[in-house]
């Protein structure tokens, strides 16, 4: 600390200064927190950290106000305003008065705690439709912000950074271990750093949030906003968008939450279409793990409760172990499925997507999601028959393997989704797996056809168009000889799901 705030801390903690209210303290290493009625007031630590600079009043105050212009971008009803702390002419303190001030405080409204996305994960509230509207609102926010090109977007200092607390906590992370993390990240900085700088020339180094995980994020009136983004140190905030969200899907990853990571990164990348950045994918969610652990390793040293210490020093070692495994991922590979409309295909499908080559599992690429994006418009608008002629269903295949193409080629696992009844299709897309030199399985769902026609009948909020007379059509068509692996799937989903698991753990066609 380089300044005495007791005096601030123990003025802030009584109720009086509030009207009467209660007031409930929250200390984290970089600010005091204090919560009263309906508000709360932040106060920065007078700390100075290698990252983070709080020594002076005039530091803090500048903090406080950039503070609420950065959030502001994402969440204006929660951050109301800087204010000062002043003393009165009696010597004591009061709030926004008259008189010299002592100290800055960001104003906040509070929120409904219950809403933070950490706690609706502990208690498993994270919808698939509050997964999709959370990766839409990091996905708008990182369209619209400000591009930074004089920011080099340069992760080569985390690598140092994190190596160098790593080598200070040997009783955390054994030397050898932390010495070939550092290694593996440091080669794999190489291996993508053209791609990196192809990437800072296309304005994708922005002033992003920083520290986007769960607990930054929270659901009010319904929808996903984030706040606390980080405005004290460019070099953390100016970075590239994937490394931005890389954080989001490394906690949900991380709370053994792998397939809301996929969905959440599925509804990203549809809207950003940007496959060849995956690339540098593994190494962004290992930093991000790498990160984590030396702020777990630190917290815990600051831990008078032994069983507190251990807790974080465990997670320390967690987060370290997935820093490493990110690195070494399984291999890319191309799965297909198919199957007329109605077999259930995006389901399975869904499943089966978490768990396909490296973190977070495979992207995967839907017909009818791409058709509808190719006509620009939302995946749940039905689309005009004309939309379903056959030079158009070509266009919208012909785009399912040149973006299968990409990601292949950046590393990260495909699932394709469609209906693929020509023998044409299916060959082309074992082509694709033979070209891009990864394992290939396909897939073929089957059903009696009345469970299809029912099915499509019952089907709603769905990007599917197909009708009971669109079955009835695909019945009609020779799909001729179906080499892929045949699955009935009017049984349970959870048979359903086993019985292709096995069959991709053989890896065969």
């Amino acid at each position: 600390m380089t300044a005495d705030q007791s005096e601030v801390a123990a003025f802030l903690a009584r109720p009086q200064t509030h009207g009467g209210v209660p007031v409930e303290r929250i200390d984290t290493h970089a600010a005091m927190v204090f919560l009263a009625g309906d508000l709360a007031y932040k106060v920065k630590r007078a700390v100075d950290y290698p990252y983070m600079d709080f020594s002076t009043l005039a530091r803090r105050r500048a903090a406080c106000e950039r503070e609420i212009e950065i959030n502001r971008r994402t969440a204006p009803q929660i951050y109301l305003g800087a204010r000062p702390i002043v003393r009165g002419a009696d010597g004591g303190l009061t709030l926004n008065g008259a008189g010299e001030a002592v100290e800055w405080a960001v104003v906040m409204r509070r929120f409904d705690q219950a809403g933070l996305f950490d706690r609706l994960a502990q208690a498993g509230r994270l919808t698939p439709a509050l997964l999709l509207r959370l990766a839409d609102e990091v996905a708008e926010f990182h369209e619209r912000a400000e591009p930074v090109p004089e920011q080099a977007g340069e992760l080569g200092w985390v690598v140092d950074e994190n190596a160098g607390e790593f080598a200070e906590r040997p009783e955390l992370f054994a030397p050898d271990r932390a010495e070939r993390l550092t290694a593996a990240a440091r080669t794999a900085l190489e291996r993508v750093a053209g791609l990196l700088e192809d990437r800072r020339a296309r304005g994708l180094v922005r002033r992003c949030h920083g520290d986007l995980h769960l607990r930054n994020v929270c659901l009010i009136d319904g929808q996903p906003t984030l706040f606390d983004a980080i405005e004290f140190n460019d070099a953390i905030a100016c970075i590239d968008v994937l490394y931005d969200f890389a954080f989001l899907l490394m906690d949900l990853d991380h709370r053994g939450l792998r397939p809301a990571a996929n969905q959440v990164f599925n509804r990203y990348l549809q809207r950003s279409g940007d496959l060849e950045s995956l690339a540098a994918l593994p190494l962004f969610l290992s930093l991000r793990a790498a990160v984590r652990a030396k702020v777990s390793a630190s917290a815990a040293l600051s831990q008078d409760d032994a069983g507190a210490r251990r807790r974080l020093e465990d997670e320390a070692r967690a987060y370290f172990a997935a820093a490493a495994a990110y690195l070494a991922p399984p291999p890319a590979r191309l799965v297909a499925v198919g199957g007329l409309s109605g077999s259930g295909k995006s389901t399975l499908g869904r499943a089966l997507a978490p768990a396909l080559g490296p973190a977070p599992g495979a992207l995967h690429l839907r017909s009818d999601v791409l058709r509808k994006a190719l006509h620009g418009v939302d995946e749940l608008t039905e689309l005009p028959p004309e939309a379903y002629r056959p030079e158009v269903g070509a266009r919208v295949y012909g785009e399912l393997l040149a973006r299968a193409r990409r990601a292949l080629a950046a590393g990260q696992a495909v699932l394709l989704d469609a209906v693929y009844s020509k023998p044409e299709g299916r060959l082309e897309v074992e082509a694709l797996a033979r070209q891009s030199g990864v394992a290939f399985t396909g897939l073929w769902l089957e059903a009696p056809s009345a469970v299809l026609r029912a099915r499509a009948a019952a089907r709603r909020a769905d990007a599917s168009d197909a009708t009971p007379e669109v079955v009835e059509r695909q019945l009609h068509e020779d799909p001729g000889t179906i080499s892929w692996h045949r699955i009935a799937t009017e049984g349970t989903p959870e048979r359903i799901v086993s019985e292709a698991q096995r069959i991709l753990a053989g890896r065969t066609r």
